[in-house]
């Protein structure tokens, strides 16, 4: 996202397999690389395996690409959360990178402000061009990701004690409002809870899926859990000591989900407390894998295509956004769609038009032209 921060040359920093700690100014290549992970992923929009849904060797694999109706979780499930945690570890490293450069408190603040006018900009262009109508809506991740933003910069800026009692606020509020106000099939109705209600007031139309404005409350824990690891990172620690902390905040988010789960389901679409706690538990653990094969294992070359997305995600998202049809016709004229392989085609035809939104982020890269809001 727009949080991509100074690092060193084209974002890869000096391969290293000590425990010393980088630089508060520079950021983990495993960072840009679960960036650059998550966003190619979702670029990728399944890979190609919607189509194979029903297939009876291919459906397993296509139902981990596909959101869940509306109980549970699977990987594809993942990605927005782990989109928002990311942005909520950049967000220390952009302010103190800021600081460092002189900017005051005051001067932050406007700059968060005019990022979070910036991104609800973009995403209500977005959402328009791709439905070819002007339809305001603010369940986009980008418009998300805005509200998410402002909160954790001001939640940040609190005594830790006091952060840590925001979330379980954000959390239990969220919580309390679904219960308090019911749909016809109870407080996770998928027809009539209180954030469709709310958005049903004030933009005159349903959505479906059910997510709603009002999701931005709950996703804000992503974000400024994201913010905690930003910090973590930041700290002066050794590999040992950060892998053991962001552990134990796995550890933690799946036994709270779990525990809260015979009363909360997992929920994504309504952003359930039980559903944040559990997928952040995911995208610790996937942070923990890329940390430990990066940073501590010192595994760094195949980084480098994710590096090349991470360094310019808002324009990979946007293109993925915008141009999914146009991208796959004109790919199609030339590979006719991998017909000729039989069940995999529709795979193939996604992996190549992946690869040349690639190619357009390294022409990019090459050239240092990095689009950042």
């Amino acid at each position: 996202m727009a949080t991509t921060l100074a690092t060193s040359e084209k974002g890869v920093l000096p391969s290293s397999t000590s425990s010393a700690a980088q630089p508060a100014t520079k950021r983990y290549l495993a960072l840009d690389a679960f960036r650059g992970f998550i966003m190619l992923t979702l670029a990728a929009e399944g890979f190609g395996f919607s189509a194979l849904k029903g297939d009876p060797t291919w459906g397993r694999v296509a139902s981990w690409f596909h959101h869940v109706p509306w109980e549970g979780g699977v990987f594809w499930d993942m990605i927005q959360p782990s989109f928002m945690f990311m942005v909520g570890v950049a967000m220390p490293l952009a302010l103190a990178r800021r600081t460092e450069l002189g900017a005051t408190p005051r001067e932050n603040f406007r700059h968060v402000l005019t990022r979070f006018v910036h991104l609800i900009i973009l995403s209500q262009i977005l959402i328009w061009v791709s439905a070819g109508q002007i339809k305001p809506q603010l369940i986009n991740v980008l418009s998300q990701i805005a509200f998410t933003y402002v909160l954790t910069y001001l939640i940040i800026r609190w005594p830790w004690r006091y952060q840590a009692l925001a979330a379980f606020v954000l959390l239990a509020g969220w919580t309390a409002l679904l219960f308090a106000f019911p749909g016809p099939d109870g407080p996770f109705s998928h027809r009539d809870h209180i954030g469709l209600r709310v958005d049903r007031a004030i933009f005159r139309y349903d959505y479906d899926p059910a997510y709603s404005t009002l999701n931005f409350l709950t996703s804000t824990v992503w974000t400024l859990a994201g913010a905690w690891v930003g910090r973590l990172l930041m700290s002066n620690k050794s590999h040992r000591e950060n892998l053991t902390k962001l552990a134990a905040g796995m550890v933690v988010s799946f036994a709270l989900a779990f525990a809260l789960h015979p009363w909360i389901p997992f929920i994504k679409q309504v952003g359930t407390a039980s559903f944040v706690l559990y997928s952040l538990g995911w995208v610790l653990f996937m942070l923990i894998g890329f940390y430990w094969l990066i940073e501590v294992r010192g595994y760094r070359r195949w980084t480098f295509p994710l590096v090349v997305v991470g360094m310019n995600s808002i324009f990979i998202y946007s293109l993925s956004v915008i141009l999914p049809e146009w991208l796959d016709h004109t790919v199609g004229v030339f590979t006719f769609h991998y017909n000729f392989i039989g069940t995999l085609a529709p795979v193939a035809q996604a992996c190549t038009v992946l690869f040349v939104m690639w190619y357009l982020c390294y022409w990019l890269y090459k050239r240092n032209i990095f689009l950042k809001l």
